[in-house]
């Protein structure tokens, strides 16, 4: 329900109304909206989507200081944070299958992480999957992408998991809890200044 200190459409109106609409407050900027149930929270597009915000909200202290300043200019246009700024401009550019930047704008000079040979091993109910980093470049992040067919294209939607670069420290997976059959993967990395790579090459693994 609504909690207000003053009528429904004052400034201080906070809540939901009637399963329709929604009253709150961002960056201390009042506002209302539709209340929005995603038909299926678990869809394809919903999981990538989340996997990438994920890994930009954990990773944003990792970017060293001079490119999270070249976030300023787009949050001060929009009276938000640098963090934000980042966040929402790189979930935008992934929706477009497109890969996040540390830096803004993303330009185009940086090398990928070279990726040795890929590995999936079967437990139960689950597959863990490595990615060896043989020579880390200017690579960012590795992304994950899944399906029960082989020979599948990767897009943002198919996207279940999105691993940090560290050196030539192994990028591991753990996909679960899954059903009994085989499942089809490959990786696509990344790099700091936004670079998405070509796919690595198709494993895959079944779970009984």
């Amino acid at each position: 329900m609504v909690r207000v200190q003053a009528p429904v459409l004052s400034l201080q109106a906070s809540g939901s109304l009637a399963g329709a609409l929604v009253y709150s407050k961002w960056k201390g900027r009042p506002y209302v909206r539709t209340l929005v149930t995603p038909a299926n929270p678990k869809s394809g597009g919903q999981v990538g989507m989340r996997s990438m915000l994920k890994f930009l909200a954990q990773n944003w202290a990792t970017v060293i200081a001079g490119s999270q300043a070249t976030w300023e200019t787009r949050a001060d246009q929009k009276v938000i944070s640098p963090f934000n700024a980042y966040v929402g401009f790189n979930q935008f550019r992934w929706r477009d299958f497109l890969a996040p930047s540390s830096l803004d704008p993303p330009a185009t000079g940086d090398t990928p992480a070279v990726i040795g040979a890929t590995g999936a091993v079967a437990g139960v109910r689950s597959i863990t999957i490595t990615a060896p980093i043989t020579t880390a470049n200017d690579g960012w992040g590795v992304a994950l992408f899944r399906s029960i067919t082989s020979s599948f294209t990767t897009a943002f939607d198919n996207m279940i998991g999105v691993g940090l670069i560290v050196g030539t420290a192994d990028v591991v997976f753990v996909d679960s809890p899954l059903d009994p059959d085989t499942y089809y993967y490959n990786f696509r990395e990344f790099t700091l200044d936004g670079q998405l790579a070509a796919e690595d090459g198709e494993i895959n693994a079944t779970v009984t």
